[in-house]
């Protein structure tokens, strides 16, 4: 498609207008606001000032990021007619439309999670209402957008049973988003005399049932995946990423509904919130399923680790090509360990905390390697290249 929107560049050399025309949705990853997020849940228990200082600092670098990729995005639909429906089109770019609603460098869902964990402490009542109005306003963009994109999907593509990895999930990712928004929002819901609360219980049901959602239609493709994975093997060199995205719809729903049964006696109404036996039955009953979906999430953990042995035996021989795809080594992840914090949190245990933070510290180490790969792999006219173009 760039080659052919682009033949008046034939026989110039290839320049930084060629380069912004090979951008596309995959630049919208989640990593970086998901290493905010992991570092704020650390934070808390420890109540360390530089955790959470750090943390700031990967939350502003993620709205730069968020905003220098609306830029790029936007100025490629403007310099080639015709990407932008293309994108909707096309079997791969098409799957990561929706992480613009979704989270992490990401764009918007998690942009959200870290303003009510960095911003509203320091604000007045008028920001957590605001946030609340955005919470309505996310929930109705991330439904459309979920429902809408697999319905394009379903009516203008095909994608055979070989070529399925965890990736098919991106459009439910928005909704996977709805249960930590709302668990964060309400826990910073501190009023002084006289403040107006946010509606806690309307807030609550909302995101448990759209939580819900998501998590089902995601639990059905990973179902599907494994299929795949039964009749077709693992995913080849490029696809192998993929595969740790497996892990996140399970663990962001236990970071969120794990956060919101432990804030029942806030959230319930008062007269049930004064009966001790109503809030400690929901405690126990969201402490039960995060567990459960817990050890759902570190089993594809170690598949997804498991799939790259074979890098590791033979690195000489077998090497994974750098694509953006490379992020979903962390982002998954994150929501692995934001899990692990609020379950150790919940229980008070010293021992999931710790390996919480270790596994933190292992990915923020995997967070600057990518990003290093991808800084050189740029430098190197590796990524952001029209190869066609330059072999026309």
């Amino acid at each position: 498609m760039i080659s052919n929107a682009r033949k008046d560049r034939h026989g110039s050399k290839i320049g930084i207008r060629d380069r912004i025309c090979c951008y596309q949705w995959t630049w919208f990853t989640m990593a970086t606001g998901g290493i905010s997020n992991v570092l704020y849940s650390i934070s808390q228990p420890y109540q360390s000032d530089w955790l959470w200082y750090i943390g700031l600092v990967f939350f502003l670098f993620n709205i730069c990021l968020f905003v220098l990729n609306c830029v790029l995005i936007a100025m490629r639909f403007s310099m080639v007619p015709g990407s932008f429906m293309h994108s909707f089109l096309d079997q791969v770019e098409s799957l990561f439309i929706p992480s613009v609603v979704r989270f992490n460098p990401l764009p918007v869902g998690t942009i959200l999670i870290n303003i009510c964990q960095y911003g509203i402490p320091r604000s007045g009542p008028w920001l957590q209402h605001v946030m609340e109005w955005l919470f309505w306003i996310w929930i109705i963009v991330s439904v459309s957008a979920s429902a809408g994109m697999y319905l394009i999907l379903w009516s203008t593509q095909i994608f055979p049973i070989h070529t399925m990895t965890p990736v098919w999930v991106f459009p439910a990712y928005p909704l996977l988003l709805t249960a930590p928004f709302a668990g964060n929002l309400i826990a910073q819901d501190t009023v002084a005399p006289g403040d107006t609360q946010i509606n806690r219980l309307e807030v609550a049901v909302c995101a448990f049932t759209v939580q819900g959602t998501g998590f089902l239609i995601s639990f059905m493709i990973c179902a599907a995946f494994i299929y795949r994975l039964m009749t077709q093997k693992l995913p080849r060199d490029v696809q192998r990423p993929g595969v740790f995205i497996s892990i996140g719809p399970s663990a962001f729903t236990v970071a969120g509904l794990v956060m919101l049964g432990q804030q029942a006696g806030d959230i319930l109404p008062p007269y049930h919130a004064s009966d001790a036996h109503v809030v400690f039955i929901l405690q126990v009953f969201s402490l039960l399923l995060g567990f459960w979906l817990w050890g759902l999430s570190v089993w594809f953990f170690l598949v997804s680790v498991g799939s790259l042995w074979k890098y590791a035996a033979r690195p000489a021989d077998r090497k994974m090509p750098f694509q953006m795809t490379w992020w979903s080594f962390v982002f998954p992840n994150t929501a692995l360990i934001t899990a692990t914090e609020a379950l150790a949190t919940a229980i008070d245990s010293s021992g999931m905390r710790i390996f919480g933070c270790v596994m933190a510290a292992i990915l923020i180490v995997v967070w600057a390697l990518i990003f290093a790969t991808m800084i050189r792999c740029l430098w190197r006219k590796e990524l952001l290249w029209p190869k066609d173009l330059e072999t026309e």
